[in-house]
């Protein structure tokens, strides 16, 4: 049994041998060489570099996914500082837009400021006209009246006396081209059947007349007249209108300082949504950001201003 496993090993190592040596025998083959067009030479190493940014995207990937995404920070009390002072809410969020509110702000407010300032000395310089133009042949007592008394004076020359005949009941002016005059005929217009025909002293229709005047009409102590003053009158109704605008132009500013403090609020409520919750859907839509938008309106000098805000949305990714 042993010399038979001797003789089998003895033969396969013969052949071994052999066909070792056989192989080392063997000339080369010459193969026959194919040139490859450059265009496809640039495919395939366009391809090759595309399969191994893939991999390298693949492996940082993987690397990364056991690490946790860092969260910004995002306060839940951040739309209301917002609402109460512009921006802070903003740079609590960590934006660089928190700036451009605080910006906005104190620009509006100086704004306004200055032109209830404006308002402020053209009302002065009116109340002086009339005080010492038109009123000073009227007494020395001369109280400072409501506006509608002094947006009056604009449109009538006169006053006109408040009882035309001293003692007894009032008797009110009849010179319709007075304030006073026009309000008598007001209220005889709407109280008697016949404006031109006075009804009986005591009865009802004359006597609501004469309340009605007596609302109406204005006491001797705020009586008035331009005569002879003509151009002081035109001084005094461009003052007026200046202080108009002055003060209309202080409204504008404060409503857009409003519009502001909005602003600010829905823009961080909704970073602060999009940071916690990943945005806010309705219909079907997600919310994609806040856009505003400042527009004069009529006259620059008036400086009347639209402040127009929007919410943009966008179709929900599925």
């Amino acid at each position: 049994m042993y010399g038979i496993c001797r003789l089998a090993f003895a033969a396969l190592l013969s052949v071994t041998i052999a066909s070792v040596g056989a192989a080392q025998a063997l000339s080369p083959v010459a193969l026959p060489r194919y040139s490859v067009p450059a265009a496809k030479r640039a495919e395939v190493s366009e391809v090759a570099a595309e399969d191994d940014l893939r991999l390298r995207v693949a492996r940082v990937t993987a690397s990364q996914v056991d690490v946790p995404p860092r969260t910004l920070a995002s306060p839940w009390w951040a739309p209301v500082v917002s609402l109460v002072v512009p921006g802070s809410g903003q740079f609590a969020l960590g934006q660089q837009r928190s700036v451009a509110y605080v910006v906005a702000e104190a620009y509006l407010v100086v704004q306004g400021l200055s032109a209830r300032r404006d308002g402020d000395r053209d009302r002065s310089d009116y109340r002086a006209l009339a005080t010492d133009v038109a009123r000073r042949a009227f007494g020395t007592v001369r109280p400072v009246g409501p506006w509608s008394y002094y947006e009056t004076m604009e449109r009538y020359l006169e006053s006109g006396s408040f009882d035309r005949i001293a003692g007894g009941g009032v008797d009110p002016e009849i010179d319709e081209s007075t304030y006073n005059g026009a309000s008598w005929r007001l209220a005889r217009e709407t109280f008697w059947r016949n404006p031109s025909v006075p009804p009986a002293l005591g009865s009802p229709e004359y006597q609501r007349a004469l309340d009605f005047y007596a609302r109406r009409a204005v006491r001797d102590e705020y009586r008035w007249s331009w005569r002879d003053a003509q151009l002081q009158q035109d001084v005094y109704r461009q003052t007026i209108m200046s202080a108009n605008r002055s003060y209309k132009r202080f409204s504008n500013m404060f409503g857009v300082v409003g519009a502001n403090h909005l602003a600010s609020m829905i823009d961080a409520y909704v970073t602060v949504r999009v940071r916690r919750y990943g945005g806010v859907r309705v219909a079907g839509l997600s919310l994609d950001g806040l856009e505003t938008d400042v527009r004069s309106l009529g006259d620059p000098a008036v400086g009347a201003r639209q402040m127009s805000a929007g919410l943009r949305f966008v179709p929900s990714a599925r």
